[in-house]
């Protein structure tokens, strides 16, 4: 039962932290529940508002876009079907979750969002009893729906949707991370203070920490690049090599940070990907369009248990680059 007030960020908890299981979640204070998708919390005038919901594959008509998610509400356990998880009956607004879901969505709370490993395999975590905090979004609204399957007696059932976008990434900080931005300073030309501009952001939070998916993918290969299998050593022993995204993040791509659509590269295949010197075909091949003598790349893009690259990004990356291919003339 959720009594503490805990909206927002949770202090020391950076978005991309990965748990295993639902336990460590809520030890960490992200989610109130071990089973529940929707977490509560009591407002300052003592009514539930939600606080963190959980994507992990509870209802069929839950679709997740990254940016936007359509969140399906809950259902006491009785009006599900244990086995295909399908509804029985309707949905409802009165329904404890739901109801403070929705008073979060009335009062413009932000929204802690978790994925677990059997959500959308573009974003799940890779860990197979992992659960990932992917930061926070705001419900921009609430609908009743029609699900995409009827009840056992053919009649339809109604849900209660959510409809959730991602808050920018300046947003996606913490205050301990903020703190670091703001005391990250550099002179200018005559000397004089010049703090980062808001736009740099997500720049210098890149200085702050590598990102956590980028790590968990750096090791998993330990340090060896998916492309040309070179694997950099420094004079300490230790590894050097670069996470990369397939899809890129921001505009105008949009690309999310996580496992799936990231690679370990060395540094020279990370400049090759992106300006798309090289593509990754359908069957895992490494298609070098730009060649660099001397330099030979493996058949077929490494892969290692646990690092489930997505073909929809590799696909997006193909498609984007093709593209913009510089045809011969004549």
């Amino acid at each position: 039962m959720g009594v503490e007030q805990v909206i927002g960020h949770i202090e020391g908890i950076p978005v991309g932290a990965v748990f295993r299981g639902r336990k460590e979640v809520r030890l960490a204070k992200l989610h109130d529940h071990n089973q529940r998708g929707i977490s509560w919390v009591l407002d300052r005038d003592g009514l539930r508002v939600g606080d963190a919901i959980v994507l992990h594959g509870g209802y069929e008509d839950d679709e997740d876009e990254w940016d936007t998610i359509r969140y399906t509400g809950a259902s006491p356990g009785k009006d599900k079907d244990p086995k295909t998880k399908k509804l029985l009956r309707s949905q409802s607004w009165s329904y404890r979750d739901n109801a403070a879901l929705r008073r979060s969505y009335d009062r413009g709370h932000p929204i802690r969002v978790i994925r677990g490993h059997k959500g959308d395999r573009r974003y799940s975590p890779s860990t197979a009893d992992g659960y990932r905090y992917d930061g926070l979004y705001e419900i921009t609204s609430v609908l009743t729906v029609t699900s995409k399957s009827s009840a056992p007696d053919g009649t339809e059932v109604k849900i209660c949707r959510f409809v959730l976008k991602r808050l920018p990434d300046a947003v996606q900080m913490t205050a301990l991370e903020r703190r670091a931005l703001e005391a990250l300073e550099e002179l200018d030309e005559e000397g004089h203070v010049e703090r980062f501009p808001q736009s740099r952001d997500v720049t210098v939070r890149r200085l702050i920490r590598d990102t956590a998916a980028a790590k968990r993918i750096k090791a998993l290969h330990d340090g060896k690049c998916q492309l040309c299998g070179l694997r950099l050593v420094g004079p300490d022993g230790r590894p050097y090599s670069q996470g990369a995204h397939i899809r890129p993040l921001g505009e105008p791509h949009h690309g999310p940070d996580v496992e799936p659509n990231i690679l370990c590269l060395c540094p020279n295949c990370h400049a090759r990907l992106d300006i798309g010197a090289v593509i990754v075909d359908e069957d895992w091949s490494v298609i070098v369009r730009a060649e660099i003598p001397g330099v030979s790349l493996l058949p077929k893009l490494h892969l290692v248990a646990g690092h489930n690259v997505h073909p929809d990004y590799l696909r997006y990356h193909r498609d984007y680059w093709r593209q913009r291919a510089v045809r011969a003339p004549g």
